[in-house]
């Protein structure tokens, strides 16, 4: 008798959130989260001045909320810390502003619980992101800071700047987020510390359709100015370490306890 073929067994799933004042979309997102591969939802609340937290806690979600403002990497901090120690072994990063189409999940994840990637990002300019409304400074200024970024890390993806993501619970054992920004520049300061600790290999894209409107949070011009001036500074740091000019505690991965 042939010897049964052994069941895999689906990755334990977190979804997290890092919210600020998002009750307008919130319940939208998540309508569209595949709830069957779901094993817990993360709503981390930044001091939000509209219902985000009453409308998380009528949807079940696991809220928790900071006393003061700590920024959108701050945010993100607390959000993976948690998602760790519920005992995630995978876990999206989902903008609560129902920009991304969080039904592609499914596909954002695979690579990761098949093994072959610990970092995969939601792209939209896998697609045509000036039809989802993308501002077309916007979609200029991404180009640009992809094409350097893909320069300096030695990649060839499409997009750095989105708001979906997942990550192996290896790869967040890995890299010290917790010494990154609490500032938006917080995403590109993990993807320099991925490729610096030598999982540049490991990092993968799909496409997800992104949604532009009025609803939506955005940042403003004046703050993608600074947040471009930051992408790049994390650019330098990374060659600067990369060549052994000035080391930098940032990209040096975690000591791993016995």
């Amino acid at each position: 008798m042939a010897t049964p073929e052994p069941v895999s067994r689906t990755p334990r799933l977190v979804i997290v959130m890092p919210a600020y004042n998002a009750a307008r979309t919130l319940e939208r997102t998540y309508a569209d989260i595949p709830h069957d591969l779901v094993e817990r939802i993360i709503l981390v609340d930044d001091v939000s001045g509209d219902e985000t937290v009453e409308i998380a806690r009528q949807l079940g979600l696991h809220v928790i909320i900071h006393s003061q403002n700590r920024g959108y990497g701050g945010n993100q901090k607390t959000c993976y810390d948690a998602a760790l120690e519920a005992g995630a072994e995978i876990v999206v990063m989902l903008h609560p502003d129902y920009q991304y189409d969080a039904t592609r999940i499914p596909a954002l994840i695979a690579p990761i619980a098949d093994g072959t990637h610990d970092l995969v990002l939601g792209s939209r300019f896998l697609g045509d992101p000036l039809a989802g409304g993308m501002p077309r400074w916007k979609y200029v200024s991404n180009r640009f800071l992809t094409i350097v970024e893909n320069a300096a890390f030695g990649l060839h993806l499409s997009e750095y700047h989105t708001g979906l993501r997942a990550y192996s619970r290896e790869l967040l054992e890995t890299v010290p987020y917790d010494r990154n920004s609490d500032d938006f520049v917080f995403d590109q300061e993990l993807i320099a510390q991925v490729v610096a600790t030598g999982m540049r290999r490991r990092i993968g894209e799909v496409a997800v359709p992104t949604r532009y409107f009025e609803e939506a949070s955005s940042v403003g011009f004046r703050r993608s100015v600074v947040y471009g001036l930051s992408t790049l500074r994390v650019v330098a740091r990374y060659m600067l370490h990369r060549l052994r000019i000035r080391l930098s505690p940032k990209l040096a991965a975690r000591r791993r306890r016995d």
